[in-house]
């Protein structure tokens, strides 16, 4: 039994399990879950030490695809639902409805779990509708409560949108490359030339992604379904929401055909980026700012895919959902965590010249650790400009900490810590950065050389976001002003976006479908 086979297998046993659970009562049906992902997890384990060992073998007759995106995917999504599977038994102790609630869950990770080892477009759009529907119904579980309808509808009404859009890429792939096999679509797009058919399904493609991923503008359903228990927030924003970008990641040589596409990809994540991290700072709620943050980490994922760089995006989502589940599932006691903080002392507040002094001194050492990465073959000098931009845009982050180090009460214990971090974050970017490229080496295409709109592109996100780390790190000199005063108003209610959208959609009206 070789890789294919035994990566079937964590779907096919998990849709057993949801088949089992669904419709039927018992306290142990949280249980049968929780040892279904173990056993998935188990699978995808196995897989995976059989793909690397060169066990991949030919694909059994089922239309499975275990490669190293599909296989690193099925390992985190077991995992996290294994954790998931875990916290509800307790969570849900007792509660009418549990069994219930257990079987949705094994739904969508039999869903989820299909989506990943696709290897047929068929089986792709099949898996992409059910994961969708069955999530809605985990959103709706507690359906009394009117924002939980309203938030289920508008994310309804966004899904069906982003499936027309997929089965209308997949329509035009089969007319492009005459199968519905996606390793032959992947190998053929790696030969062909860009046409309407291929230019049009990547569009497609990017569209399902956006949607699914919750960019700006159609974000405000993932903000608002904190209504639905815990374990739903963990699962969608630590496995679900992933599912646009791992779309991008599994077609990256069909996006590759369509340049223009992918700069549009890399705007508007970039924008969605910038603007989901300024309203997660006004945030008072956990759990909302933590929908927040998801909303700004799914814009820098659709960012990286737009400038191609797709082995990072890869490694993106998988840090992205660990940390993720584990913020939702100890989101309870976060509050009593934060009070018991002490301040250490005055608070520092950086003046112009330091605020300079660290974004030049996180400059400066990232770098000196690209240049000296050079000598092992894996620095500036066999970097992409894609791949080196983006780490200047991670290097802003980076200085904004420095700058507190910087400020003027700040202990010189601080100014040391936040220097070292400078260090250590520019030597895990380079690392982590060659591990993901070598991990996918043969799977994902290499990054091309950028055009003029992608260097307008990497010079405006460049920008933007440095502009951005500079004004946060200056917060404390303007904030006291009456115009920031009110902009954090204006940023608390996501410039009112959300409720623009519910004005066009009736959201306020429509109930969700149970």
């Amino acid at each position: 039994m070789d890789a294919n086979w035994i990566a079937a297998l964590a779907p096919l046993g998990m849709g057993a399990v949801a088949l089992a659970a669904i419709g039927t009562g018992g306290a142990g049906r949280a249980r049968l879950v929780e040892a279904a992902a173990l056993l998935g997890l188990a699978a995808a384990g196995v897989a995976s030490v059989l793909a690397i060992a060169g066990m991949g073998g030919e694909a059994p007759p089922l239309p499975v695809r275990a490669d190293a995106v599909s296989l690193t995917m099925l390992v985190l999504v077991a995992f996290v639902g294994w954790v998931v599977a875990r916290y509800v038994r307790s969570y849900l102790a007792n509660e009418p409805g549990a069994a219930r609630f257990s079987g949705w869950l094994a739904a969508t990770l039999a869903a989820v779990m299909t989506l990943i080892v696709s290897g047929d477009l068929v089986l792709l759009v099949a898996a992409w509708v059910a994961m969708s529907l069955c999530l809605h119904k985990l959103l709706v579980f507690r359906g009394e409560r009117a924002g939980a309808r309203r938030a289920a509808a508008k994310k309804f009404l966004f899904a069906r949108i982003g499936d027309a859009a997929l089965i209308g890429a997949a329509l035009l792939l089969w007319h492009a490359f005459g199968t519905t096999d996606i390793g032959a679509i992947l190998a053929a797009a790696r030969e062909a030339e860009s046409s309407a058919a291929t230019i049009g399904a990547a569009g497609l493609l990017a569209l399902a992604a956006i949607l699914k991923s919750a960019q700006f503008p159609t974000h405000g359903w993932l903000t608002e379904v904190m209504e639905a228990p815990t374990p739903v927030s963990a699962l969608l924003h630590a496995g679900v929401i992933n599912a646009g970008g791992f779309l991008l990641i599994r077609f990256a040589d069909v996006m590759l055909l369509a340049p223009d596409v992918l700069s549009l990809l890399a705007l508007a994540g970039g924008f969605t980026a910038i603007f989901g991290a300024l309203v997660m700072l006004t945030q008072p709620a956990v759990k909302t700012s933590l929908a927040w943050s998801t909303v700004s980490q799914m814009g820098f994922m659709i960012l990286q895919c737009g400038l191609a760089l797709f082995p990072l995006a890869l490694l993106h989502i998988v840090a992205h959902s660990l940390y993720k589940a584990h913020a939702f599932l100890a989101s309870g006691t976060a509050v009593e965590k934060v009070a018991a903080i002490r301040r250490p002392g005055p608070v520092a507040i950086p003046g112009a010249g330091a605020v300079f002094r660290a974004f030049g001194l996180a400059l400066a050492i990232y770098a000196a650790i690209g240049f000296a990465f050079d000598l092992g073959g894996i620095g500036f000098g066999t970097k992409s400009p894609q791949a080196i931009a983006l780490g200047g845009i991670l290097i802003f982050g980076v200085a904004y900490l420095i700058a507190q180090g910087f400020a003027d009460a700040a202990p010189r214990e601080l100014t040391i810590r936040t220097s070292l971090f400078a260090l250590a974050a520019s030597l895990g970017y380079f690392a982590l950065q060659a591990g993901a490229e070598a991990l996918t080496a043969g799977t994902l295409p290499p990054v091309p050389a950028p055009g003029p709109l992608e260097w307008a592109v990497m010079g405006l996100a460049v920008t933007t976001f440095g502009a951005v780390a500079l004004a946060q790190s200056m917060f404390p000199l303007w904030s006291s002003h009456p115009a920031a005063r009110g902009l954090r108003v204006h940023l608390a209610n996501g410039l009112y976006v959300n409720a623009l959208t519910d004005r066009l959609l009736g959201g306020w009206t429509t109930n969700a479908r149970t």
